[in-house]
């Protein structure tokens, strides 16, 4: 059935970390794929007809077969992921980032296939690692795999620009040896390269600036795929790098999608910081801007500025209505803006990502306990493996996480509660946890750059509780914690600093090397610790959140 499109689509369309987005159109259907780092299942998928409402489908990657992030670095794993479709098959260029500190870049690429956006999908193959923030570019019977050749040396800047290689789809495997692509020189490095074709041309959009204040959207075209380029002499199609005082910032690393009808849109990555340039909690989201055609042929996003609300396409068809394979819902599979799970399916909704593993029965249920989320109790938070872990984006700056837990605690070395989660650096934990002599009590815990605090003097007694509401509520740059037992709600702990958990204060380096980066956005979930080894379970019921704005 057709329908009217909405008139307006809201920015961000995909809040909380969905950064890098590779948007897609298969028919009617518009698919958008965005990163997902350390968290499990990689690759998160977004559909839609009208661009204006999207439905989570979930993450593609979610067994070790397909990725592997044991050991994985914070804010490493898949960068950058790349989604197209050709011979009725979608194609996933993803990475899987082992290390980026000190001057070296691990970032394998992998591709896998599957002739449905649910899957399944194909074992992975391996193209290259040379470099990061690869796409595949279908030419006819040619596909090309491009990226960005990182260059380690010192004084080498990073970056040795950008190449191509030809991909043979019936071979499956890249043949030849990398082509680089001629562009003019420039001060800085690129990198997101993605390459469109139209009227003739091919446009090649990259990411430049880095990915923080002075990111931007670049256009280059040529007659030949491989270049010579030239740059778009108007500048860059949309950035706020100019602009402190815009509610979306860090605009970047843009993919072009055209309708049905003939309009484009441009998807890209933004950020909503915490004051003028300040802190960023939630990390980096998708935004959409309309394209227009000048008459000599170059892409422009009216002002070339992001903006919280653009133009939506022409007639669209209604997602709710439809039944075709492509957008049926698999079991389980619940609506983003859900704000409360009684764990009452069989499987994880995808509003749900686990730390570094993907969700195996070894290490949680939800059927061991009818309507309730049993997490075995996983190791410390300075692991890289074997974390017990379930979390989802926080979308708001302004926000409520709850949930139920059920929980016996032994020795000060079990540990279950919930989380304000950013990386094995920076988290705050409202905790269930026994004191030296056994009594059940309640704390708060929190890491600072890797820096511990714990207060067992303010530890709240439970005395033979073993069931409790556990809170936390974000304003701003403020997170508190609170619980309930039998009663109303009551304060847990002092005021915390929210932008701990922010991409900003994730990011360290140290004599100018990188340390750490900040690529994720901050998440919300529930957390169990066993620090014996013995994975003492807590149950968890009832988790919600909810937004504020």
């Amino acid at each position: 059935m057709r329908q009217p499109a909405t008139t307006l689509i809201r920015n961000p369309v995909l809040p909380g970390s969905h950064p890098d987005p590779s948007v897609l159109r298969v028919g009617e259907d518009f698919y958008l794929a965005t990163s997902t780092f350390e968290w499990h299942p990689g690759v998160r998928l977004h559909h839609s007809r009208d661009l204006v409402n999207w439905r989570p489908l979930g993450g593609v990657l979610d067994t070790p077969r397909l990725l592997d992030l044991t050991g994985c670095p914070d804010s490493g794993g898949v960068w950058a992921p790349n989604l197209t479709y050709t011979d009725g098959l979608f194609h996933l260029v993803y990475s899987n980032v082992s290390a980026y500190a000190g001057g070296f870049t691990d970032s394998p690429n992998h591709l896998t296939t599957a002739s449905s956006i649910h899957g399944p999908w194909s074992d992975p193959v391996p193209l290259h690692a040379r470099g990061f923030d690869a796409s595949l570019f279908h030419d006819g019977p040619d596909s090309w795999l491009l990226n960005l050749v990182h260059d380690w040396r010192p004084g080498h800047g990073g970056s040795a620009g950008l190449e191509a290689t030809r991909y043979d789809r019936s071979a499956r495997r890249p043949v030849g040896d990398p082509v680089r692509i001629v562009l003019p020189p420039q001060a800085g490095w690129i990198e997101g390269p993605n390459l469109c074709r139209h009227a003739g041309w091919y446009y090649l959009l990259t990411a430049d600036g880095g990915t923080g204040y002075d990111h931007q959207v670049t256009v280059a075209r040529s007659r030949t795929l491989t270049g010579p380029f030239e740059r778009d002499p108007h500048g860059a199609l949309i950035t706020a790098r100019h602009h402190p005082d815009l509610a979306l910032q860090k605009a970047g690393h843009g993919s072009l999608v055209e309708t049905e009808e003939g309009q484009w849109y441009l998807a890209y990555l933004v950020a909503r910081p915490e004051g003028r340039r300040g802190p960023c909690v939630l990390g980096r989201e998708t935004a959409l801007a309309p394209v227009t055609w000048t008459d000599d042929g170059w892409p422009r996003v009216p002002t070339g500025l992001p903006a919280l609300e653009v133009p939506a396409p022409g007639p669209a068809a209604d997602d709710s209505d439809a039944d075709s394979d492509a957008i049926r819902p698999e079991a389980g599979q619940v609506d983003e803006t859900d704000e409360v799970d009684g764990f009452d399916r069989p499987v994880l909704g995808p509003q749900w990502s686990t730390l570094r593993r993907p969700a195996t029965p070894d290490w949680m249920s939800l059927t061991a306990r009818p309507s309730h989320l049993r997490l075995h109790g996983g190791r410390s938070p300075q692991s890289l493996t074997g974390p017990s872990l379930v979390g989802r984006r926080v979308t708001s700056a302004d926000g409520a996480f709850e949930a139920t837990m059920e929980y016996r605690p032994r020795f000060f070395q079990h540990l279950a509660g919930i989380t304000a989660y950013y990386n094995t650096r920076n988290w705050y934990f409202l905790h269930v946890t026994a004191d030296d002599e056994g009594r059940t009590v309640l704390r708060v815990a929190g890491c600072d750059r890797g820096a511990l605090s714990v207060n067992e003097a303010d530890g709240i007694p439970l005395g033979g509780t073993r069931r409790l509401r556990l809170g936390l509520d974000l304003r701003g740059p403020v997170l508190r914690f609170r619980y309930a037992t039998d009663g109303g709600w009551r304060p847990a702990g002092r005021p915390l600093d929210a932008t701990v958990l922010s991409d900003e204060h994730a990011d360290e380096f140290e004599n100018g090397q990188i340390r750490a980066l900040g690529f994720t956005g901050a998440f919300v979930g529930m957390w169990a610790w066993d620090l014996t080894g013995g994975g003492l379970p807590a149950d968890f019921d009832e988790a919600t959140w909810h937004a504020l704005r």
